[in-house]
């Protein structure tokens, strides 16, 4: 969870009732990045029970901005000015009692101030809300109401919240499984950048569930993830390579996809990796290489893999398993 940063002058004036006195001029400085100016405007407003000067000044001690870093410090400004009503103030403290940062972990806590935040309109505060609900942390368990609070974050357009919503139609729980509003939400979300998104968005025009079956729509919503480091996403990308669907066969594309993954330490990628090189397909024979990833697959607990290691190792010399034995503990120990 992270604290709002940055604040548009607008959101932050608009009906607060309060004297500017010297905010603008405090929050001039804080834009520019001159903290110490803004510590001389902010203190004595903060002092002086101005809400918006208590956030500012909050924010510059939970980021060590001109002050010396506290997240004691921090909590404090911010208790004061979420006591009058301050949203973003709400939401901080919410996050500060729900990581046990700057003041001892209490869920209830968190529930609390996030409520307040939501109530207000604030679609982190919303999100957040809808986590609390979805995993029972400071409340009983209901994702009924997890769902609620998704979708008013996510009607804001907050992604995460999207891909929340969409996780839940996906999987019907806390409303009615509906794989055309997973699809929605989910593309919602995936058109901001969401990885997790764009690859459930994939999966589902790979399996044809709420969207008609395209599996070019599929490769191209996993290339999307793949290319932000999700794991699942390379791996099923490899596999539409593998098998030439939606893209032309490619087994050196293939390679290169269960390759990241594998890597990444995802074992069904481990596993094709170790096929392609005792096949030669898409990447040089290899029984070392062959040998080397399906050994990493069985350290991983996959005993299913111990059979057709071993069966490698019967077409190579002693030296080549062992060196292969080396490289595998050489990843593991690296990983």
């Amino acid at each position: 969870m992270q604290t709002i940063r940055k604040i548009s002058l607008f959101l932050v004036l608009i009906g607060s009732g309060q004297a500017w006195g010297g905010f603008y001029e405090g929050f001039a400085h804080y834009e520019q990045g001159n903290y110490d100016q803004a510590l001389l405007e902010f203190m004595p407003l903060a002092e002086g029970g101005n809400a918006f000067a208590q956030l500012y000044l909050g924010i510059m001690y939970e980021k060590g901005y001109g002050v010396p870093q506290s997240d004691r410090e921090a909590v404090k400004w911010w208790q004061l000015s979420a006591e009058q009503g301050g949203a973003v103030a709400q939401y901080n403290l919410g996050g500060m009692y729900a990581r046990g940062q700057g003041v001892r972990r209490d869920d209830r806590e968190a529930v609390k101030w996030y409520r307040m935040a939501a109530n207000s309109g604030l679609a982190d505060a919303q999100y957040y809300l809808g986590v609390m609900y979805a995993e029972g942390r400071g409340i009983e368990q209901n994702l009924d109401v997890a769902a609620y609070w998704y979708r008013k974050a996510a009607e804001q357009g907050d992604a995460r919240a999207q891909l929340s919503l969409g996780i839940l139609y996906d999987e019907g729980r806390g409303v009615a499984q509906d794989y055309n509003l997973a699809a929605s939400w989910y593309r919602k979300a995936a058109e901001q950048g969401e990885p997790l998104a764009q690859y459930n968005l994939g999966g589902l025009y790979a399996n044809g569930q709420g969207v008609a079956q395209d599996y070019a729509q599929a490769a191209n919503w996993y290339r999307k993830a793949a290319d932000q480091g999700d794991a699942l996403a390379q791996y099923n990308l490899g596999i539409l390579y593998d098998e030439g669907q939606g893209v032309p066969q490619d087994d050196m594309l293939a390679v290169k996809w269960y390759r990241r993954a594998a890597e990444q330490g995802f074992a069904d990628a481990q596993y094709n990796l170790a096929i392609m090189y005792h096949g030669g397909m898409g990447v040089s024979q290899d029984d070392i290489q062959a040998y080397k990833w399906l050994s990493i697959v069985v350290a991983g607990g996959n005993k299913d893999a111990l059979t057709g290691r071993d069966a490698i190792a019967q077409s190579m010399t002693a030296a080549q398993v062992e060196n292969a034995q080396r490289l595998a503990r050489e990843w593991l120990k690296n990983h």
